[in-house]
């Protein structure tokens, strides 16, 4: 649902700009120009509407942006899209590539009357984390404000709002409103990132802000949209929800005050809340399958956690029609996951099967004398991979595996076996983070309380291979998370956890050598939606053949 929210502003004439956060899908030209054109013609009673980020052509593009056909589609869909609005009211914003004199920027085009009117680069390319802009763009020099219906505005891309000399230029430049356009991933830091940087550059500018953020998943990234605006004195008067496509116009008037005419209470959902976390989840999967030209899954469903908190979150993102569970058991799976898995099953209605591997393992057994320990252990996950991916194969749905980041961490997972899959829901989500998340679910008791197991020998736990897993999770949180961590200005409850991490340094040491010794697995493990500040894959990028261990130790 759209609304109207008015801010402080000393010009006569009102100006409506809509803030337009959308769901892109990458590579999609016509699909994103469709929207687009929709968005326009039903606000056209605005003045200006402000799309996402690169929305035309989709976030992040990377090389993608090298291929020259794709900035030919490009350019012939902007004008297309230039002569259709010839005799709109309204003007756009619309970010895309676009190529200069020969080099290419991240821009954003002032559209009005069917005409390009001005053209925005972006200035500041992020090179951290997720991004590596600067692989493919040119950096554009700092931005110009604008008059526009007898309005300066200020107009930066994503990364110009971190840097406190893009808004003070701008601010330089008589601009009276900064105007932000953004593709920010979610992590369950970000939100209050965006909101602090937002607050520091009001403060330094005393402008009111609005901040336009695009939403939906795109491989391991998801963006959670929440677009805002804020008054010039940083407080927060509008806040889009989570993970929705929403439209929203604000008004720029000469009132003495701020007065929401229509719009969401605030505060909304703390950016950590594990709701939040799982409608990032929810997001991630429906839209790796659904842009991917899927409509159903397939799950093996062993009994327990993990299988039962992935089918639930692919039941509430795809449909209960759309999933299907399979349990593969073999001697040493237990009645009670037999029962645990058929009970979860039941609970979210989806379809089950159930299908032995006992011939399957017999004819390994037969073929190769002496199959026994491990090997004989991985066999079991890798028949139980083979036949998903059959049953993936019949029926042109993804099989979606269920591993989880503690488990990744240490390669307590097994190549072509349980790591079978197209997509990943849980890649980034810790093993303590499950336990959590299927409580708040509200999955069965039984599955949660129960001592974890891979049931591939007699009498198996977790526990005889891992520490418990808070402990588990405490020593890599500090290995992956806070590995580049200055101690000396570390925050209390980090220190907790290093302090409680120093009492079992043998159980470090370990767990350091197998996060080590098992980056080849990741490195062939499926893309899963990352909602940390730094997941496996496009934040972490070690090499596989490496010598050198991670260590936790006291003192700065």
């Amino acid at each position: 649902m759209g609304s109207v929210i008015s801010i402080i502003n000393n010009k006569t004439k009102p100006l409506n700009i809509t803030l337009a956060q959308l769901n892109p899908t990458l590579g999609y030209i016509d699909g994103n120009a469709a929207q687009i054109i929709k968005t326009w013609k039903e606000n056209n009673a605005s003045d200006l509407i402000v799309f996402p980020e690169l929305f035309i052509c989709g976030y992040p593009p990377e090389d993608l942006v090298l291929n020259p056909a794709l900035l030919k589609s490009i350019e012939r869909k902007i004008d297309a899209i230039c002569a259709e609005t010839v005799s709109f009211s309204a003007a756009a914003l619309i970010s895309t590539p676009w190529v200069i004199d020969g080099n290419l920027y991240n821009a954003a085009l002032l559209i009005e009357n069917g005409a390009i009117k001005h053209v925005f680069t972006k200035h500041l390319l992020p090179n951290y984390s997720v991004f590596d802009e600067k692989r493919v763009f040119t950096s554009g020099e700092l931005p110009e404000a604008i008059n526009f219906r007898g309005h300066k505005l200020g107009i930066m891309i994503c990364e110009d709002l971190w840097d406190a000399r893009v808004s003070k230029h701008l601010k330089n430049q008589g601009a009276e409103l900064l105007i932000a356009i953004n593709a920010s991933p979610y992590n369950y830091d970000q939100y209050n990132n965006r909101i602090n940087i937002s607050r520091a550059r009001i403060a330094e500018t005393g402008l009111s802000l609005i901040y336009v953020n695009m939403i939906g998943g795109q491989d391991e990234l998801v963006f959670d949209g929440r677009s805002f605006v804020m008054n010039a004195s940083g407080k927060l008067i509008y806040d889009a929800p989570a993970f929705e496509e929403e439209i929203s116009t604000i008004k720029l008037t000469n009132k003495a005050q701020i007065e929401i005419l229509k719009g969401r209470a605030l505060p909304v959902i703390k950016q950590n809340e594990l709701d939040l976390i799982y409608e990032a989840l929810k997001l991630g999967l429906k839209d790796y399958v659904h842009k991917n030209g899927f409509s159903d899954v397939i799950i093996g469903l062993s009994g327990g956690v993990d299988s039962a908190l992935t089918a639930a979150i692919a039941v509430d993102a795809l449909g209960k029609d759309h999933v299907r569970c399979v349990m593969l058991p073999f001697e040493f799976t237990s009645q009670t996951s037999l029962d645990d898995a058929k009970t979860c099953a039941k609970m979210l209605g989806v379809s089950y099967d159930i299908m032995p591997i006992n011939e399957a393992v017999k004819a390994f057994e037969n073929i190769i004398p002496d199959l026994s320990g491990i090997a004989h252990e991985n066999t079991q996950s890798r028949i139980r991979g083979s036949i998903l991916m059959a049953l993936s194969n019949a029926s042109g749905a993804m099989l979606i595996t269920t591993g989880n980041k503690s488990e990744m961490a240490v390669g307590y997972c097994t190549l072509y076996g349980d790591m079978n899959g197209g997509f990943n829901a849980l890649k980034d989500v810790y093993k303590t983070e499950v336990y959590a998340l299927s409580s708040w679910r509200g999955l069965p008791k039984n599955i949660i309380n129960k001592e974890p197991t891979a049931e591939l020998r007699a009498g198996q736990t977790d526990q005889d291979s891992l520490p418990p897993y808070d402990l588990l999770d405490d020593i890599l949180i500090l290995l992956i998370e806070h590995s580049h961590i200055d101690w000396k200005t570390a925050p209390d409850d980090l220190l907790e956890i290093r302090e409680r991490c120093l009492k079992h340094p043998k159980t470090v040491e370990k767990i350091a050598c197998l996060l080590k010794n098992t980056e080849y697995k990741r490195f062939q493990a499926a893309p899963g939606t990352r909602i940390s500040p730094y997941g496996f894959g496009r934040d972490r990028r070690y090499p596989m053949t490496n010598n050198f261990v991670n260590k936790v130790e006291k003192g700065a």
